[in-house]
Protein backbone atom coordinates (compact mmCIF):
# COMPACT_ATOMS: atom_id res chain seq x y z
CA UNK A 1 0.00 0.00 0.00
CA UNK A 2 1.38 3.25 -1.20
CA UNK A 3 1.89 5.80 1.70
CA UNK A 4 0.87 9.56 1.46
CA UNK A 5 3.39 11.91 1.95
CA UNK A 6 2.53 15.66 2.82
CA UNK A 7 4.39 17.78 0.63
CA UNK A 8 1.40 19.42 -0.51
CA UNK A 9 -1.12 21.17 2.18
CA UNK A 10 -3.83 19.44 -0.69
CA UNK A 11 -5.42 15.59 -0.83
CA UNK A 12 -7.47 14.59 -3.80
CA UNK A 13 -9.91 11.75 -2.30
CA UNK A 14 -11.44 9.61 -5.14
CA UNK A 15 -14.15 7.07 -5.08
CA UNK A 16 -13.85 3.84 -7.25
CA UNK A 17 -15.55 0.99 -8.02
CA UNK A 18 -14.81 -1.42 -11.30
CA UNK A 19 -13.34 1.93 -12.92
CA UNK A 20 -10.54 0.69 -15.25
CA UNK A 21 -11.92 1.96 -18.10
CA UNK A 22 -11.19 5.78 -16.80
CA UNK A 23 -9.49 5.34 -13.91
CA UNK A 24 -6.41 6.25 -15.41
CA UNK A 25 -7.07 9.60 -16.66
CA UNK A 26 -8.86 10.93 -13.45
CA UNK A 27 -6.35 10.37 -11.49
CA UNK A 28 -2.97 11.33 -14.14
CA UNK A 29 -5.08 14.65 -14.46
CA UNK A 30 -5.52 14.92 -10.17
CA UNK A 31 -1.96 14.33 -10.07
CA UNK A 32 -1.20 17.95 -11.79
CA UNK A 33 -3.03 18.97 -8.65
CA UNK A 34 -1.38 16.76 -5.64
CA UNK A 35 0.38 13.72 -5.82
CA UNK A 36 -1.43 12.94 -2.55
CA UNK A 37 -3.94 10.55 -3.85
CA UNK A 38 -6.29 9.24 -1.39
CA UNK A 39 -8.18 6.20 -2.86
CA UNK A 40 -11.37 4.80 -1.10
CA UNK A 41 -12.20 1.65 -3.38
CA UNK A 42 -15.82 -0.72 -2.62
CA UNK A 43 -14.72 -3.77 -3.80
CA UNK A 44 -13.15 -3.44 -7.30
CA UNK A 45 -12.28 -6.65 -9.53
CA UNK A 46 -11.52 -5.33 -12.79
CA UNK A 47 -7.89 -4.22 -12.41
CA UNK A 48 -8.67 -0.88 -11.54
CA UNK A 49 -6.51 -1.47 -7.87
CA UNK A 50 -3.60 -2.59 -9.85
CA UNK A 51 -4.00 0.62 -11.91
CA UNK A 52 -4.06 3.06 -8.78
CA UNK A 53 -1.17 1.28 -7.15
CA UNK A 54 1.18 1.70 -10.75
CA UNK A 55 0.26 5.50 -10.53
CA UNK A 56 1.18 5.60 -6.73
CA UNK A 57 -2.29 6.31 -4.80
CA UNK A 58 -3.11 5.58 -1.38
CA UNK A 59 -6.07 2.33 -1.24
CA UNK A 60 -8.04 2.02 1.13
CA UNK A 61 -10.79 -0.70 0.48
CA UNK A 62 -14.44 -0.06 2.14
CA UNK A 63 -17.39 -1.33 1.83
CA UNK A 64 -19.96 0.63 0.12
CA UNK A 65 -22.66 2.06 2.81
CA UNK A 66 -23.88 4.84 0.30
CA UNK A 67 -21.83 7.76 -1.17
CA UNK A 68 -22.69 10.11 2.47
CA UNK A 69 -21.05 7.33 4.31
CA UNK A 70 -18.49 7.13 2.00
CA UNK A 71 -17.58 10.42 1.24
CA UNK A 72 -17.54 11.48 5.47
CA UNK A 73 -15.52 8.45 5.97
CA UNK A 74 -13.09 9.45 3.47
CA UNK A 75 -12.74 13.01 4.95
CA UNK A 76 -12.04 12.32 8.34
CA UNK A 77 -8.99 9.85 6.97
CA UNK A 78 -7.42 12.77 5.64
CA UNK A 79 -7.19 15.69 8.11
CA UNK A 80 -3.72 16.31 8.18
CA UNK A 81 -4.09 18.08 5.05
CA UNK A 82 -5.13 21.89 4.82
CA UNK A 83 -7.30 21.11 1.74
CA UNK A 84 -9.49 18.52 0.43
CA UNK A 85 -10.24 17.84 -3.43
CA UNK A 86 -13.13 15.29 -3.70
CA UNK A 87 -13.72 13.56 -7.24
CA UNK A 88 -15.32 10.30 -8.34
CA UNK A 89 -13.54 7.65 -10.52
CA UNK A 90 -15.45 9.49 -14.07
CA UNK A 91 -14.60 12.56 -13.16
CA UNK A 92 -11.80 14.20 -15.35
CA UNK A 93 -10.07 17.82 -14.95
CA UNK A 94 -9.93 19.54 -17.49
CA UNK A 95 -6.36 21.99 -17.74
CA UNK A 96 -8.37 25.41 -16.80
CA UNK A 97 -9.82 23.33 -13.94
CA UNK A 98 -6.61 22.33 -13.23
CA UNK A 99 -4.83 25.87 -12.84
CA UNK A 100 -7.66 27.44 -11.06
CA UNK A 101 -7.39 24.86 -8.31
CA UNK A 102 -3.41 25.50 -8.02
CA UNK A 103 -4.29 29.21 -8.00
CA UNK A 104 -6.46 28.72 -5.06
CA UNK A 105 -4.72 26.66 -3.10
CA UNK A 106 -0.87 29.07 -3.34
CA UNK A 107 -3.18 32.23 -2.47
CA UNK A 108 -4.71 33.60 0.59
CA UNK A 109 -8.31 32.01 0.49
CA UNK A 110 -10.77 33.94 1.32
CA UNK A 111 -13.20 31.34 0.57
CA UNK A 112 -13.87 27.78 2.85
CA UNK A 113 -14.82 25.81 -0.49
CA UNK A 114 -15.13 26.32 -3.79
CA UNK A 115 -17.39 24.64 -6.43
CA UNK A 116 -16.26 23.87 -9.78
CA UNK A 117 -18.65 23.05 -13.17
CA UNK A 118 -18.88 19.37 -13.76
CA UNK A 119 -19.90 18.58 -17.40
CA UNK A 120 -22.08 15.64 -18.14
CA UNK A 121 -21.87 12.48 -20.50
CA UNK A 122 -24.20 10.00 -22.21
CA UNK A 123 -23.56 7.06 -24.25
CA UNK A 124 -19.64 8.09 -24.83
CA UNK A 125 -20.33 11.75 -26.11
CA UNK A 126 -20.40 15.43 -24.75
CA UNK A 127 -23.12 17.24 -23.91
CA UNK A 128 -23.55 20.87 -23.67
CA UNK A 129 -27.36 21.27 -22.74
CA UNK A 130 -27.98 18.61 -20.05
CA UNK A 131 -30.14 20.70 -17.84
CA UNK A 132 -28.56 19.30 -14.80
CA UNK A 133 -27.47 21.72 -12.42
CA UNK A 134 -23.96 21.82 -13.05
CA UNK A 135 -22.17 23.35 -10.02
CA UNK A 136 -20.62 21.02 -7.53
CA UNK A 137 -18.69 21.95 -4.41
CA UNK A 138 -15.57 19.82 -4.25
CA UNK A 139 -12.48 21.76 -3.26
CA UNK A 140 -12.59 22.52 0.60
CA UNK A 141 -11.02 23.59 3.45
CA UNK A 142 -10.70 20.18 6.26
CA UNK A 143 -12.88 20.75 9.14
CA UNK A 144 -15.11 23.55 7.49
CA UNK A 145 -17.36 20.59 4.86
CA UNK A 146 -19.52 17.89 5.26
CA UNK A 147 -21.56 15.64 2.78
CA UNK A 148 -24.93 15.52 3.53
CA UNK A 149 -27.39 12.61 4.96
CA UNK A 150 -29.15 12.10 1.87
CA UNK A 151 -30.22 8.65 0.28
CA UNK A 152 -29.62 10.03 -3.25
CA UNK A 153 -28.72 13.54 -5.25
CA UNK A 154 -26.18 14.28 -1.91
CA UNK A 155 -24.25 17.92 -2.06
CA UNK A 156 -21.35 18.78 0.03
CA UNK A 157 -22.20 21.63 2.50
CA UNK A 158 -19.77 24.38 3.61
CA UNK A 159 -19.65 25.92 7.16
CA UNK A 160 -18.21 29.42 5.39
CA UNK A 161 -18.00 30.95 2.24
CA UNK A 162 -18.14 29.31 -1.11
CA UNK A 163 -16.21 30.64 -4.38
CA UNK A 164 -16.17 29.81 -7.92
CA UNK A 165 -13.68 28.20 -9.94
CA UNK A 166 -13.30 28.50 -13.58
CA UNK A 167 -13.15 25.21 -15.85
CA UNK A 168 -14.63 21.74 -15.64
CA UNK A 169 -14.98 18.13 -14.45
CA UNK A 170 -15.84 16.10 -16.84
CA UNK A 171 -18.55 13.42 -15.88
CA UNK A 172 -16.95 11.31 -18.29
CA UNK A 173 -19.69 8.09 -17.87
CA UNK A 174 -18.67 4.99 -18.97
CA UNK A 175 -21.34 3.21 -18.15
CA UNK A 176 -23.17 1.06 -20.57
CA UNK A 177 -26.99 1.69 -21.44
CA UNK A 178 -27.55 -1.50 -19.30
CA UNK A 179 -26.10 -0.34 -16.19
CA UNK A 180 -26.99 2.71 -16.27
CA UNK A 181 -30.30 1.94 -16.18
CA UNK A 182 -29.90 -0.87 -13.93
CA UNK A 183 -28.52 2.06 -11.53
CA UNK A 184 -30.78 4.62 -12.33
CA UNK A 185 -33.65 1.81 -11.24
CA UNK A 186 -31.92 1.68 -7.95
CA UNK A 187 -31.38 5.32 -7.57
CA UNK A 188 -35.43 5.68 -8.03
CA UNK A 189 -35.72 3.68 -5.19
CA UNK A 190 -33.63 5.93 -2.87
CA UNK A 191 -35.31 9.34 -4.07
CA UNK A 192 -39.10 7.69 -3.57
CA UNK A 193 -37.68 7.60 0.11
CA UNK A 194 -35.94 10.71 0.15
CA UNK A 195 -39.60 12.02 -0.60
CA UNK A 196 -40.86 10.91 2.40
CA UNK A 197 -37.97 12.15 4.77
CA UNK A 198 -38.39 15.86 3.18
CA UNK A 199 -40.10 17.05 6.00
CA UNK A 200 -37.48 16.10 8.46
CA UNK A 201 -35.45 18.34 10.32
CA UNK A 202 -32.33 17.37 9.56
CA UNK A 203 -29.05 18.96 10.58
CA UNK A 204 -26.37 19.24 7.50
CA UNK A 205 -28.50 19.32 5.03
CA UNK A 206 -28.15 21.78 1.61
CA UNK A 207 -30.88 24.60 2.22
CA UNK A 208 -33.31 24.92 -0.32
CA UNK A 209 -33.56 28.57 -1.28
CA UNK A 210 -33.90 30.62 -4.18
CA UNK A 211 -31.74 33.08 -3.92
CA UNK A 212 -28.51 30.54 -3.30
CA UNK A 213 -26.25 29.30 -4.96
CA UNK A 214 -26.87 27.48 -7.91
CA UNK A 215 -27.32 24.03 -6.06
CA UNK A 216 -29.47 25.50 -3.48
CA UNK A 217 -31.66 27.28 -6.21
CA UNK A 218 -32.29 23.87 -7.67
CA UNK A 219 -33.18 21.94 -4.49
CA UNK A 220 -35.71 25.05 -4.32
CA UNK A 221 -37.44 24.10 -7.45
CA UNK A 222 -36.84 20.61 -6.69
CA UNK A 223 -39.15 21.32 -3.67
CA UNK A 224 -41.79 22.69 -6.00
CA UNK A 225 -41.81 20.21 -8.59
CA UNK A 226 -43.18 17.72 -6.12
CA UNK A 227 -45.56 20.26 -5.20
CA UNK A 228 -47.07 19.60 -8.65
CA UNK A 229 -49.39 16.96 -9.79
CA UNK A 230 -47.82 13.45 -9.87
CA UNK A 231 -47.12 12.03 -13.44
CA UNK A 232 -47.64 15.64 -15.33
CA UNK A 233 -44.74 16.91 -13.80
CA UNK A 234 -42.50 14.19 -15.03
CA UNK A 235 -43.75 15.47 -18.81
CA UNK A 236 -43.05 19.17 -17.65
CA UNK A 237 -39.55 18.37 -17.06
CA UNK A 238 -38.83 17.10 -20.25
CA UNK A 239 -39.92 20.04 -21.95
CA UNK A 240 -38.57 22.45 -19.74
CA UNK A 241 -35.25 20.72 -20.19
CA UNK A 242 -35.28 20.05 -24.08
CA UNK A 243 -37.17 22.58 -25.21
CA UNK A 244 -36.54 26.06 -22.67
CA UNK A 245 -32.97 24.67 -21.38
CA UNK A 246 -31.89 23.58 -25.42
CA UNK A 247 -31.18 19.94 -24.67
CA UNK A 248 -32.19 19.47 -28.63
CA UNK A 249 -29.16 20.95 -29.51
CA UNK A 250 -27.18 18.21 -28.58
CA UNK A 251 -28.83 15.76 -31.01
CA UNK A 252 -30.05 12.34 -30.70
CA UNK A 253 -27.94 12.01 -27.74
CA UNK A 254 -29.49 14.78 -26.15
CA UNK A 255 -32.88 13.54 -26.70
CA UNK A 256 -32.01 9.88 -25.09
CA UNK A 257 -30.53 11.54 -22.20
CA UNK A 258 -33.30 14.09 -21.28
CA UNK A 259 -35.94 11.00 -22.01
CA UNK A 260 -34.18 8.63 -19.75
CA UNK A 261 -33.79 10.98 -17.34
CA UNK A 262 -36.91 13.43 -17.17
CA UNK A 263 -39.68 10.98 -18.52
CA UNK A 264 -38.51 7.43 -17.33
CA UNK A 265 -36.54 8.18 -14.24
CA UNK A 266 -38.60 10.61 -12.72
CA UNK A 267 -41.90 8.99 -13.40
CA UNK A 268 -40.49 5.64 -11.81
CA UNK A 269 -39.64 8.02 -8.63
CA UNK A 270 -43.25 8.90 -9.12
CA UNK A 271 -44.46 5.24 -9.31
CA UNK A 272 -42.05 4.16 -6.72
CA UNK A 273 -43.34 7.12 -4.29
CA UNK A 274 -47.17 6.10 -4.92
CA UNK A 275 -46.04 2.64 -3.91
CA UNK A 276 -44.82 3.26 -0.85
CA UNK A 277 -47.64 5.13 0.15
CA UNK A 278 -50.28 2.57 -0.65
CA UNK A 279 -48.22 0.18 1.33
CA UNK A 280 -48.22 2.22 4.26
CA UNK A 281 -51.94 3.00 3.89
Amino acid sequence: MTKLYNKSSCVVVILTFNSVEIIRETVTQALKVSHNIFVVDSGSTDGTIEILYELGCHVAKREFLGYSSQRNWAINQVKEFSWQLHLDADEVLDELGISQINLALQEMSPHNAYMIKRRDYFMGKMLRFSGLNPWHLRLFKTGFVCCENRLYDQHFVSDGSVGRLKGFMHDKNCLTLTEWVRRHNHWSTLEAQEILNECADRPGILRARFWGDARERTRFFKKIYYKLPNTLRSFLYFFYRYFIALGFLDGATGFYFIFFQALWFRMLVDAKYREILDLKN
